[in-house]
Parts: structure tokens; C-alpha cells; sequence
């Protein structure tokens, strides 16, 4: 099951984190810590179950809720008990307060994971191809970039910066979400960080413990992992 906590706490965050991470069944796809973040992360990864705080910067969690298009399955996660009617009128899965407890989180997590049993799947999206061509909106600007012009893609939390020509664009995307949707015989995940456009590559270099460093035509140099280092190697090798 694919979830999402939106919370403005950067503590409670880690510690509902902590907590959620004894549920193998449960995939953290991201967070956010306000309302408008939660809105268009919500809307982009169509997660199963969101944790939702009430009180959060720009707009509470219920009218967070209310600006959604697809409203998944939601726990409210609140240290106020006065709200609770409201959030099952608004069929929340469950409303947990703060601190919250184990056992709590465990029974409000085994109720979501029987309910999505009679929940169809998600369609996974398509894979793209290098001649695609992807709309690109940072604030008021606008680009139809063909992805074989994207040289490199760098993780910046729950966002993504792009960099081809001299222009370098954030979008609301995470790192997986963009691997998942990309050619990985063109497109290589470099490190935790980073994905890089192969055909771009100028120079390859040895690293340090038996990784490698990649200088893209860009001029970007980029840290191969050790683990990735191998997956290069036999990706690109005879």
C-alpha cells in the first residue's frame, strides 16, 4: 500500500515515520508539510492512504480534502479531540491523536490494508521514450522539452530539478516516481540523488572504493554509488 503523511511537525513526521516503518506492507512514497504541497503530491502519485494532520499552514485538512479530485483513503493524525466528529462525517479511516500509539497505528493500519483488498489497482503510467516530449511548469515558466534534451535529473525532497540547456527547472516529482516513467537503457539512476542521461556522457574517471565519476557535456560531474558503479558496468559493457 502506497501512503503519504502530510504534517507540518518535522518531529512528528520522523516519528510517525519511525513508527510506520514496522509495516513492511506500507510504502512511504512521500510527505509534505503544508497543505498546497499535500494538495499537488496527493493528486500527481495517487497514493492508497494519506496521514493528515488537521492544522496545517494555508489550509486545515479538511479543506485540504475538500480541493482534492482523488480523495484516498485517510487517517487523521491531531493532538485536538474536538475534531473527530467532523473527520468520520468526512469518512475518514480512522483519527488517531497525538502522541500516537502503537497499538493504535497498528489497528487504524490493519483496517486501511482490509479495506484496499476491494479497491481496484492503480494503472501504473506508461514508460517514456527519449523522443517524448514532457510539459515542464516552474512557476511562470513554461517548457515542451523533448527528454532526450535532459541531461541530468536531481532529487531535491519530494521535487526534481532538470537540467538541459542552460535552463534548470523544478517540478513536482520525486526521483522514483520520474525512473519509474523513464528508458533505463538511456536514462541511469547514478546514486540516491541523481539520474543521468547516458548519451551525454563525456568522461568517465575511477573513484574512490572502486566507483566511478561521470562529466556530462554540461560540465556536471556526477558520483557514481558502488552498488551503481556495477549495475554500470554490466549495463554497459559486451
Amino acid at each position: 500500500m502506497r501512503i503519504c503523511i502530510v504534517e507540518d511537525s518535522r518531529l512528528a513526521r520522523l516519528e510517525l515515520k519511525h513508527l510506520l516503518a514496522k509495516f513492511p506492507e506500507l510504502e512511504l512514497v512521500g510527505e509534505a508539510e503544508n497543505a498546497e504541497d499535500g494538495i499537488a503530491f496527493i493528486e500527481e502519485l495517487r497514493p492508497d492512504l494519506v496521514f493528515l494532520d488537521i492544522h496545517l499552514p494555508q489550509k486545515n485538512g479538511f479543506e485540504l480534502l475538500e480541493a482534492l479530485e482523488h480523495v484516498p483513503q485517510v487517517i487523521f493524525t491531531t493532538a485536538y479531540d474536538q475534531y473527530a466528529l467532523q473527520a468520520f462525517e468526512r469518512n475518514a479511516l480512522d483519527y488517531l491523536m497525538k502522541p500516537i500509539e502503537e497499538n493504535r497505528l497498528r489497528q487504524a493500519v490493519e483496517k486501511a490494508l482490509a479495506k484496499q483488498v476491494a479497491v481496484k489497482p492503480t494503472v501504473a503510467p506508461s514508460q517514456l521514450s527519449e523522443d517524448d516530449r514532457v510539459f515542464v511548469k516552474d512557476g511562470e515558466r513554461c517548457w515542451f522539452v523533448a527528454l532526450k534534451q535532459v541531461r541530468l535529473i536531481e532529487s531535491n525532497g519530494n521535487y526534481a530539478l532538470l537540467s538541459f540547456d542552460q535552463e534548470r527547472p523544478c517540478i513536482l516529482k520525486t526521483l522514483n516516481y520520474l525512473e519509474s516513467r523513464l528508458d533505463p537503457k538511456v536514462f541511469f539512476r547514478a546514486n540516491r540523488q541523481q539520474i543521468i542521461n547516458v548519451n551525454y556522457i563525456e568522461q568517465i574517471n575511477p573513484w574512490f572504493s572502486g566507483s566511478i565519476k561521470i562529466q556530462l557535456k554540461g560540465g556536471e560531474e556526477v558520483e557514481v554509488s558502488r552498488r551503481q558503479t556495477q549495475v554500470f558496468k554490466d549495463l554497459m559493457s559486451l
